[in-house]
């Protein structure tokens, strides 16, 4: 089988998988599937994740080329508005991710305008960030590293101020969730002591290292982001790329890394391979290093942890996916947005999708 034909044959199992998840959930939103029988958790308004199911049925969109496709995605996408004015970081995972595959869609279009106009005015200048906010309870002023990906790109696209606001977003949380090894994913603003650490996630988070390292690639993507402070996000990256350029057993990160008998993480592996495709289209002497260890990756999930079409399980399913080891909830199972990556990593291989614009 050629380079070619891993990537295109993959990708195939998975878009097939989005229509039978799509048959399955109807108007809900999948979060993660049983690895054995492949039946889907699923959320009403989508949670954090409803921009990945958005965006996989925007892939099979692409991918088939069929008007049913294209219809069901434009309507998915539509029910992500709700999610504009709430107040939560994760805006940007729900509202970039769901939008950006979107094809001649006015709705998908204005729908992210309107996402990262809300999300400016959001922006805290004393703190220098978006706070985390309080859609899903729990303190506010939280700086969490997953609150980055997505909002990067997405405030980076209303126009100059957003993109101030978006280097600032980016640089606040490197200071402070950067700033040791291993990463702190989240830390809390207390005004009498400023911000304080926070045990979950713990350092060692397999999706924290990946989720900064997407939206590092992502700002030095964005001219107006990354004349901002360009060569610190190189070397930001090239030090987050380093845990992932070792021995093939680490191809596939373990879920926490203080548990060496734990689950592992393939959807933090997906994150992170799709971050290292983006750094490989930046000129540089490690652009040939980040396609190389990439492509690994993308092999690996596919090799070892994609259900094929000759099987019990349904073909597609990126299983051994981690959605939350401390709390022991679906820790081998099939995750949305792994899904997501994965396909966007190859569909980035195959040529479907240009892989720095999204």
């Amino acid at each position: 089988m050629t380079s070619e034909e891993w990537a295109d044959n993959a990708l195939a199992d998975i878009l097939g998988r989005v229509a039978v998840t799509g048959a399955e959930v109807g108007g809900r939103f999948p979060l993660f599937a049983d690895p054995d029988s492949g039946r889907w958790q699923t959320t009403g308004r989508g949670a954090w994740t409803g921009g990945f199911w958005a965006g996989l049925l925007w892939l099979r969109a692409r991918y088939t080329g069929a008007e049913a496709d294209r219809a069901a995605a434009s309507a998915c996408t539509a029910r992500l508005a709700a999610w504009v004015d709430a107040d939560t970081a994760t805006r940007g995972l729900i509202l970039w991710y769901g939008t950006g595959h979107a094809v001649d869609d006015a709705g998908a279009e204005e729908l992210r305008n309107r996402a990262a106009l809300a999300c400016l005015d959001a922006f805290d200048p004393e703190l220098g960030l978006v706070p985390w906010g309080s859609a899903f309870g729990g303190p506010r002023l939280l700086a969490r590293v997953d609150a980055v990906p997505g909002m990067v790109p997405l405030l980076a696209s209303a126009g100059t101020e957003g993109a101030g606001a978006a280097a600032s977003h980016l640089h606040r949380h490197i200071d402070l969730c950067h700033g040791g090894h291993p990463l702190t994913p989240t830390l809390c603003f207390e005004p009498d002591r400023g911000w304080q650490a926070c045990a979950d996630p713990p350092p060692g988070w397999s999706r924290g290292s990946a989720w900064l390292l997407l939206a590092v690639a992502d700002a030095l993507h964005r001219p107006g982001v990354a004349a901002l402070g360009a060569h610190r996000l190189e070397d930001v990256a090239a030090q987050l790329a380093v845990p992932v350029a070792g021995a093939a057993a680490q191809l596939v990160p373990l879920a926490d890394a203080a548990r060496p008998d734990g689950p592992r993480d393939t959807s933090a592996a997906s994150i992170t391979a799709v971050a290292l495709l983006k750094l490989a289209h930046l000129p540089g002497p490690r652009a040939a290093e980040y396609s190389s260890r990439a492509v690994a990756i993308l092999k690996a999930l596919v090799t070892a942890h994609l259900t094929g079409r000759n099987g019990a399980r349904p073909a597609g399913m990126l299983l051994d996916g981690c959605y939350d080891a401390g709390r022991g909830i679906a820790e081998r199972h099939e995750l949305i947005w792994g899904d997501f990556f994965l396909a966007q990593g190859l569909a980035a291989l195959t040529g479907l999708v240009d892989i720095r614009r999204v």
